[in-house]
């Protein structure tokens, strides 16, 4: 079912570079000049890169491009590729000598799942960049070649994760999200009820020798928006956002997982002024609605 595109908030320009042998890739998202963000991780066992920067406390307002990917740690290093690709067309932040690109980086870990020895690399994200377009897949895709779902139930009982993204619109206001879906717990729906069963099951499982294997985990994503929003707006969004993972997630925000969003106001002639308390609200579901449309995947 067609649920919409981070892309479908004008400026938004998407790229990804996918190892489908290996099931690793990477998801550029490049954004205009002026677009500013925050974020904030919740999960236990963050992957990232430049995150201190999107703190409403912190100096700089405006990024250029996230980079998610897999590869765990090692697939920072796409963010260097992206980097590189900013400052051939001259983005970044301005000094005295060059402008400086502001890439915020996120990773999942993938490297049980193919090969766990390619991991994504600065010319990956490189290349992932030369694609960016203004329409995307999801699926078993960049970022979400290698990810998985359901990890605590124990090896037979995992599935594939992968990429969804959804939009949440109310008149001109466009809220959508990206996410890269990786989570040692399961992915549910709205009327998710789990029962005592359930409960005993996961508690006893974490109790095993056996929960260290399933360490290995980790959502992360992009809210995008025309809202007219100030750092801390953003801030208090992403907030939101990790709300709609806990909706579409059980368990989530262990430990065990890194999960983490960036939230982006992009500028264009189409940016509207509303409360932050509308985008929130809209970041919530478009997070959750991104998150279930990866039911739909199926492995390769």
């Amino acid at each position: 079912m067609e649920t919409g595109r981070l892309t479908d908030v004008p400026g938004v320009l998407v790229g990804q570079w996918t190892e489908p042998t290996d099931k690793t890739g990477c998801t550029v998202i490049l954004l205009p000049p002026g677009a500013t963000a925050s974020g904030e991780v919740r999960g236990g066992a963050p992957g990232t890169r430049e995150f201190d920067v999107l703190d409403p406390n912190r100096l700089v307002e405006h990024i250029d491009a996230v980079m998610l990917a897999g590869g765990s740690a090692y697939g920072l290093a796409a963010a260097d590729g992206v980097m590189l690709w900013c400052e051939e067309h001259g983005r970044g932040y301005p000094t005295r000598v060059a402008n400086i690109p502001i890439v915020v980086g996120a990773v999942i870990y993938d490297l049980a799942v193919g090969s766990s020895k390619r991991r994504p690399t600065a010319q990956d994200g490189y290349e992932a960049c030369l694609s960016a377009a203004m329409h995307h897949e999801v699926g078993l895709v960049g970022a979400g070649t290698g990810a998985t779902r359901s990890k605590w139930r124990g090896a037979a009982a995992i599935q594939p994760g992968g990429i969804g993204s959804a939009t949440v619109r109310s008149g001109a206001l466009i809220v959508s999200a990206l996410m890269v879906v990786n989570p040692v717990g399961d992915v549910v729906g709205d009327d998710a009820r789990h029962d005592e069963h359930d409960v005993l099951a996961l508690v006893e499982a974490m109790a095993q020798s056996s929960w260290s294997q399933s360490r290995q985990n980790t959502t992360i994503g992009v809210v995008a928006t025309n809202a007219m929003l100030n750092k801390r707006a953003c801030y208090l969004v992403s907030q939101s956002g990790h709300d709609g993972i806990s909706r579409a997630i059980w368990p989530a925000h262990l430990s065990t997982d890194g999960d983490a969003i960036v939230t982006v106001s992009v500028p264009s002639e189409h940016q509207v002024a509303v409360p932050v308390d509308a985008v929130r609200a809209l970041a919530s579901e478009a997070v959750a609605r991104a998150i279930r449309s990866t039911l739909a995947n199926e492995a390769t």
